[in-house]
């Protein structure tokens, strides 16, 4: 067996290229992986958070395990759900609010969806998918570039709220650690390998679980021990699409980040318009508006997103190549050579300030992403999953004997990037690596009105709407990571110079790229 591995960091592909000599698969691999992104890049990310984990394997139905963060609050009265809770304004990305504190931190499902893929899909014990991560926290770890450049925006305003935090990102004088300082979270070893050892339950149950709850409740937080005990992953088919040749599997309903990749997909046409072209970016432009404004419309808080989801795909497939116009995360991708993919989207939001004593596991504010959910706080009973971009995604084509996953961090960026990367890669024939460098563009609303972000290298003045220009690729449009399998059993590995990632194929006759 041989996997090839796409990763938010060259510490996390090694890890899942580890678990592959050791005999493990793709979702072997990529929990792995997963594991040391979510460890390692604090700020980006965190094991306390939410995931999706797509995994297609051959000749089966391909299906997403749901660990996105659930509404906290099992077994409380109802109560004002906006205690602890502090508004942070950001500089990052030309500017972003989000919420902070006990009452923004969610049930973290993270943990759930990696054991029931693990479960379901793995062929190495759970243990031995938590070595690597247990030896890199317990030895120390380089803060990535990119990490370290998010943290450059909250490392005071949010991840120096706790001692044990500040302590750990910051110098003694408080100035942040440099990439490539090593970091040394203290207790973080300790409960990894207390969940490898005593299993999941350890995470939601057991002594972990209490010191979680007790510190979120300490912070005037609504997470519960029976929110914690109640939390398990939801397996659900995949959503598919057809593109051409290809089948495209991603995030089903309730999350709205797949249906949204879907409906961009389906509604830019095939033959995708890749390149650079005016005609090309009319019609990214006008997929992106179609989905987007439905979602923002519709989606967002909307109570029934499954029969809302129909209709946007509905109304995608009419749209086809109509070319409209005016119109915090991590990622793992793993192929083997067996032809199974995995697709691992993690998010602790933009963090909630609040680490538990002695644990070491940042906690998420998945409650207080505005931009996600602005109505979050107060919208939903307990256990309800929240809304969520993440589109972990697998993808087939049995004319060309191939078999890719495909994912990408950035919050509302996720699915455009996405977007973008397979109509240059599935419609144009671009090399994977290419198709991942290559400049994009985003839609984005603000002061109610379209306006396109866009990297350098697009020429977005046919567009006939305002452009916010950036200087050069930015982490802001995401980070991509992919893995490909095409015939003759060559494996393709991918990722994202935006994000400095990490790519490793574990084998000796395969094509590394990135």
């Amino acid at each position: 067996m041989r996997v090839a591995i796409a990763a938010s960091s060259q510490l996390a592909a090694d890890a899942g290229g580890e678990i592959a000599r050791l005999g493990g698969n793709a979702v072997d691999a990529a929990i792995a992986a997963a594991l040391v992104s979510a460890n390692t890049e604090p700020g980006v990310c965190a094991l306390a958070g939410g995931a999706y984990v797509t995994v297609w394997a051959p000749e089966r139905t391909p299906e997403t395990f749901d660990g996105q963060v659930r509404m906290p609050g099992a077994g409380l009265p109802d109560g004002d759900p906006a205690q602890g809770i502090e508004a942070v304004e950001m500089g990052y990305g030309g500017g972003i609010s989000t919420l902070v504190g006990g009452g923004t931190v969610g049930v973290p499902a993270t943990v759930a969806a990696l054991d029931g893929a693990s479960r379901r899909y793995g062929a190495l014990p759970w243990p031995v998918l938590f070595e690597p991560v247990i030896d890199i926290v317990r030895r120390g770890f380089a803060l990535p570039e990119a990490c370290r450049h998010y943290l450059g925006y909250s490392g005071t305003a949010i991840f120096a709220r706790s001692a044990e935090g500040h302590g750990a990102l910051h110098q003694p004088d408080g100035r942040l650690h440099d990439a490539g300082t090593p970091i040394i979270v203290p207790g973080l070893a300790e409960s990894l390998e207390r969940i490898a050892r005593l299993g999941a339950g350890e995470f939601y149950r057991g002594e972990l679980g209490a010191a979680i709850v007790a510190h979120v409740q300490a912070h005037e937080g609504r997470l519960t021990r029976e929110d914690m005990a109640g939390c398990e992953a939801l397996v659900r088919p995949a959503l598919t699409v057809s593109l051409g040749d290809w089948q495209i599997a991603t995030n089903p309903p309730p999350a709205i980040g797949g249906v949204t990749l879907g409906a961009m997909l389906l509604a830019a046409g095939w033959p995708l318009p890749a390149g650079r072209t005016p005609e090309a970016l009319a019609r990214l432009v006008g997929a992106q508006q179609l989905a987007l404004d439905f979602r923002r419309r519709r989606l967002d808080g909307g109570s029934d997103v499954t029969a809302e989801a129909a209709t946007l795909l509905a109304l995608a497939q009419t749209q086809r190549g109509a070319g409209l116009n005016s119109p915090s995360t991590v990622h793992v991708s793993a192929t083997d050579t067996a032809g199974l993919c995995c697709a691992i989207t993690l998010s602790a939001g933009y963090g909630s300030g609040l680490i538990a004593p002695g644990t070491g596991l940042w906690l998420n504010n998945c409650l207080g992403e505005l931009e996600l959910h602005a109505g979050a706080l107060a919208m939903a009973s307990p256990g309800t999953p929240l809304p969520s971009n993440m589109a972990p995604t697998a993808a087939r084509s049995g004319r060309h004997r191939s078999a890719l996953a495909i994912g990408s961090p950035g919050a509302d960026r996720i699915t455009t990037a996405i977007m973008q990367v397979l109509i240059q890669h599935l419609g144009a024939g671009i090399e994977l690596q290419q198709a991942i460098a290559h400049p994009r563009l985003h839609l984005e609303f603000r002061d109610g009105k379209w306006v396109v972000a866009a990297e350098p290298g697009l020429d977005c003045a046919s567009l006939e709407l305002p452009v916010r220009a950036f200087d050069a690729l930015s982490m802001y449009f995401g980070g991509v990571g992919a893995t490909r399998l095409d015939a003759n059993d060559v494996l393709v590995a991918a990722a994202d110079p935006r994000r400095a990632g990490g790519v490793r194929v574990a084998g000796t006759t395969a094509v590394q790229t990135g």
